[in-house]
């Protein structure tokens, strides 16, 4: 399932990394410092907040899934949840290393804050898998998205809604938390694609994603704005997109709004035409990736075979990684994206009150 929905996206989405060196060159410094080990690991997992949907609901579950597959059933996984504290993950990493886990896989809150922690894992012997966000420091791995393309696919989809409307008024970007580096290379797709083409009225870096935060920032931009001058908005994932959408609905008014990361009840607003898309990502191949790189270093292994590609952080210099691509999610795909990768089966989405909007979109 999962080959059907990346099929969809290779053909429009490009990864502009440098190619690795030879295999030789490869792994490198990245190994674990450790003898050759078997099955009987510990990996640590640190994920940045609960907030957004995707972390409890897919990435948790999906990397344990893909260890235990790895390791006939004997690794052991400690998970901690940091929920948007960068200091209460600097904890957890430090109870990661007094554990004497094997391999550490971080999306970090806050990922200039976090280089301090991968510097005391390095120091300990235990290799570090940036997931999701390229974390500060010594890592050894990266997997995530193309994020800039992200943004570009966002962009383009909110061009395509808008159509002749483009100039007709101003629109209202909601960006990512500051702290996210995700966050910025979101907006520069973004950017990349509607400075020029649109009017951008008011935009915000909202703090920690929050859908409350979004909410409030959207009725600032209102006031600020005037209602009848707003015609769309671009909102960076649709956590942030549902509040931005509740605040819309009380100034009655109703624009192309865009999103990211397929959550459920995005995926229902699209439907009913609330929300106009969402990038849908595959989890599924990211977490099996980091699992992947996380057992090999475990095991002393080098990424050849896994990691094809190499990105540099300002600390960290041509590391091991693998971007996964990315497609735009709206009301036409939804069978071929959520449900063909089965993120969702078709009852789930449409539920009583969804249930003529998925008739209508052919949703089964």
């Amino acid at each position: 399932m999962r080959r059907a929905a990346l099929a969809v996206a290779a053909g429009a989405m490009a990864v502009s990394l440098a190619a690795c060196g030879s295999a030789k060159e490869s792994g490198g410094d990245n190994e674990s410092a450790g003898a050759a080990k078997g099955d009987d690991i510990k990996v640590g997992l640190l994920l940045p907040e609960n907030k957004t949907a995707r972390y409890e609901k897919f990435d948790k579950p999906l990397i344990e899934k893909k260890i235990k597959e790895l390791t006939n059933g004997k690794a052991d996984v400690l998970y901690s949840n940091a929920r948007q504290d960068a200091n209460l993950q600097a904890q957890q990493v430090d109870t990661m290393i007094t554990s004497k886990v094997d391999v550490l896989i971080v999306d970090p809150v806050d990922a200039k804050a976090i280089q301090n922690s991968v510097q005391k894992a390095k120091e300990a012997d235990i290799p570090v898998v940036a997931y999701d966000r390229l974390a500060e420091g010594p890592i050894s791995a990266y997997t995530s998205f193309d994020n800039v393309t992200v943004g570009k696919t966002q962009g383009e989809a909110l061009l395509k809604a808008l159509g002749d409307k483009a100039k007709d008024g101003s629109i209202v970007m909601m960006n990512g938390s500051a702290t996210d580096p995700n966050a910025a290379q979101f907006k520069e797709g973004a950017l990349s694609v509607l400075k020029g083409k649109v009017n951008i009225g008011r935009q915000f870096d909202t703090k920690e994603w929050s859908p409350d935060n979004a909410n409030a920032n959207m009725e600032s931009a209102i006031s600020a704005l005037g209602k009848n001058k707003i015609v769309g908005v671009y909102s960076a994932n649709d956590g942030m997109a549902g509040g931005i959408i509740t605040a819309l609905k009380a100034a009655g008014l109703d624009v192309p709004v865009t999103g990211q990361d397929a959550e459920l009840s995005a995926v229902q607003r699209i439907l009913t035409g609330e929300q106009f898309m969402s990038v849908y990502k595959s989890y599924p191949q990211e977490a099996d990736v980091a699992a992947e790189m996380a057992v090999a270093l475990a095991k002393g292994e080098k990424l050849d075979s896994i990691a094809k590609d190499k990105v540099s952080s300002n600390s960290a210099k041509d590391v091991p990684s693998v971007l996964v691509p990315v497609v735009s999610l709206t009301k036409e795909n939804i069978n071929e994206t959520v449900i063909k990768e089965g993120f969702y089966t078709a009852a789930e989405i449409c539920t009583a009150k969804y249930k003529s909007a998925c008739d209508e979109a052919g949703v089964k």
